[in-house]
C-alpha cells in the first residue's frame, strides 16, 4: 500500500524538466522542479555527468518537500548544447521520473546480469597493484571486459567486469568463483595493514552507476583518514574549505574552493550523500579554472552537525571526494585492437619502467580496447619524457598516445568571480578557509 501511495503521489506531481539555450550567452541552462527526497539531486547531476557534460554553474534549493535546481552545462569542448538528441535524452530521462523509479528498486525483484562477473576490490594501494590483479585474471583464463581503479591516500579501489576467455559469458561455477575470490584476496593482503582488504565477485550486479560505486567503495574503505606512514601527494593542487552555523535553520554552511575539473559536482554529492546529509541549498560557480561551492547541509535525521569531531569528518571527507578524481599526472591512452590478456602486458609494461597506476579506465567494445591511464613515478612525481618515449616504444607508437592531464574543462568558460549565497565572498577576501 505505501508503493501504491508513493507511486500515485509522484505521478499527481511529475517532474517539470525545461530547457532554455537563449538565456545564456555561454551554456545551455536546464531548470528542474520535482517532489524532494534523500539522494535526488546526485541522481540528477549524475544524468548529466553520465553524458560527459560540464556544469559551470548550478543553484539548488530544497527547503520542504520540493526540490528546484537549474544547472548551466556545456559540453566538453566549453560549447552549448546543441544536439536536439542530447537534449531530448536529458528531458525525457528526468520527466519519467528516474529518480522515482530509482526510489521504488527495492520494491523491485533485480534480474542478474548475466554477460559479465563483477569484481569489486579494495586494498593498500602499490607500484604494481593492477599490474598484479590483471596477471592473476589472465593466468585464471578472465577476460576483462571494462574495469575503473582509482586510488587515494595509500587506498586503492577497482571494479572490474569479466568474463571467461572460453564462453565470451559470465563466470557462474561457484567453485570457480571462489578460486578467483581467493587467489585475488592473497594479492590485497598486507601484513602492515590495519584495515582488511575487501574483494567481492558475483555473476550479478546492480544497477548503480560504477564511479557512484567507487565513492561508496572508498568511503567505506574509509580512505578520508590519515594514518602514519603514509605520506601526502604534495603535487595534488591546495583546495580550502570551511564551515559555518546557521544557527536560523540548524543548517551548517560548507564552502569549498578548488581547481576546476569534470565530475566536481558529482564527486561532493557523492561525499555529502554518503555520509547521509542532506542539501537544502546549495551553489556552484566556475571560472578562471577555479570552482566555488557551497552548501547549506542537515543529516537526514534533521539534526545539525553537533561537535568539533563530527565538522572534521565532514571536512576530510569532501577533501577526499575532491582528490580521489586528482587530475595530476601524465594521461595514457591505449587504443587498439583487443585481445585477450592485454590488460595484463599494458600494465606489466608500465610497472617494468616505474610507472604508478593512479587511476584507470578499461572499455571494450565492438572488438576495440579503449585504456586510460593516469601515471606518476613511484614518488608520485611527474614522468620524464624519455621514459613515456620508452613506454611508447614498447606498447606501440601508433597504439598508445599522450593526452593532456587536464581532460574536458572549457577553454570558453567566461572569466568571472565567483558569488556565493552568503559567506563565499567574506571568506575569499580574509582567508578565513581551512586548506586540506
Amino acid at each position: 500500500m505505501e508503493d501504491e501511495y508513493t507511486r500515485l503521489v509522484w505521478r499527481m506531481n511529475s517532474t517539470r524538466v525545461v530547457i532554455n539555450n537563449h538565456s545564456c550567452e555561454h551554456a545551455t541552462v536546464i531548470e528542474i522542479i520535482s517532489l524532494n527526497r534523500h539522494g535526488i539531486l546526485l541522481d540528477v547531476v549524475q544524468v548529466l555527468t553520465d553524458l560527459n557534460l560540464n556544469i559551470t554553474k548550478a543553484y539548488v534549493s530544497s527547503d520542504g518537500d520540493w526540490l528546484m535546481d537549474v544547472f548551466d552545462v556545456t559540453d566538453c569542448d566549453g560549447n552549448k548544447i546543441r544536439d536536439e538528441r542530447v537534449l531530448k535524452y536529458i528531458q525525457k530521462t528526468l520527466e519519467t521520473d528516474i529518480c522515482f523509479l530509482k526510489s521504488m528498486k527495492c520494491s523491485v525483484e533485480l534480474k542478474p546480469i548475466t554477460d559479465h562477473t563483477s569484481i569489486e576490490l579494495t586494498g593498500t594501494d602499490r607500484p604494481g597493484f593492477l599490474s598484479e590483479i590483471s596477471a592473476i585474471l589472465t593466468d585464471l583464463k578472465c577476460n576483462v571486459v571494462s574495469a575503473e581503479f582509482w586510488t587515494h591516500n595509500a587506498r586503492a579501489a577497482a571494479v572490474i567486469h569479466i568474463t571467461d576467455q572460453s564462453t565470451g559469458y559470465a563466470i557462474e561455477d561457484p567453485k570457480r568463483l571462489s578460486q578467483i575470490k581467493g587467489l585475488l584476496s592473497n594479492v590485497l593482503k598486507n601484513e602492515n595493514d590495519l584495515r582488511t582488504p575487501n574483494i567481492t565477485v558475483s555473476s550479478s550486479s546492480d544497477s548503480i552507476q560504477t564511479q557512484r560505486r567507487l565513492h561508496q567503495m572508498m568511503f567505506e574503505d574509509r580512505d578520508f583518514e590519515k594514518h602514519d606512514g603514509v605520506k601526502g601527494d604534495s603535487t595534488i593542487t591546495r583546495s580550502h574549505a570551511c564551515m559555518l552555523d546557521c544557527n536560523d535553520r540548524d543548517y551548517a554552511v560548507v564552502t569549498l574552493r578548488s581547481k576546476d575539473r569534470p565530475y566536481l559536482l558529482f564527486d561532493t554529492l557523492c561525499s555529502l550523500t554518503d555520509m547521509e546529509y542532506m542539501v537544502f541549498h546549495g551553489t556552484l560557480i566556475t571560472g578562471g579554472m577555479e570552482a566555488y561551492q557551497e552548501y547549506y547541509i542537515r543529516h537526514v535525521d534533521g539534526l545539525p552537525i553537533g561537535s568539533e569531531a563530527e565538522r572534521e569528518r565532514v571536512i576530510l571527507c569532501l577533501e577526499a571526494a575532491i582528490k580521489r578524481r586528482s587530475t595530476e599526472g601524465v594521461e595514457l591512452e591505449v587504443c587498439t585492437k583487443d585481445r585477450f590478456g592485454l590488460l595484463s602486458d599494458v600494465t606489466r609494461i608500465f610497472r617494468e619502467n616505474g610507472l604508478c597506476i593512479r587511476r584507470a579506465e578499461i572499455s571494450t567494445k565492438c572488438g576495440k580496447a579503449k585504456d586510460t591511464f593516469l601515471v606518476t613515478d613511484v614518488l608520485g612525481k611527474p614522468l620524464e619524457q624519455k621514459i613515456v618515449d620508452l613506454v611508447r616504444v614498447q606498447i606501440g607508437q601508433t597504439t598508445i598516445k599522450v593526452k593532456d592531464h587536464v581532460l574536458g574543462l572549457s577553454p570558453k568558460k567566461p572569466q568571472e568571480s565567483a558569488r556565493s549565497f552568503l559567506f563565499g565572498n567574506f571568506l575569499k577576501g580574509r582567508g578565513a578557509y581551512k586548506v586540506f
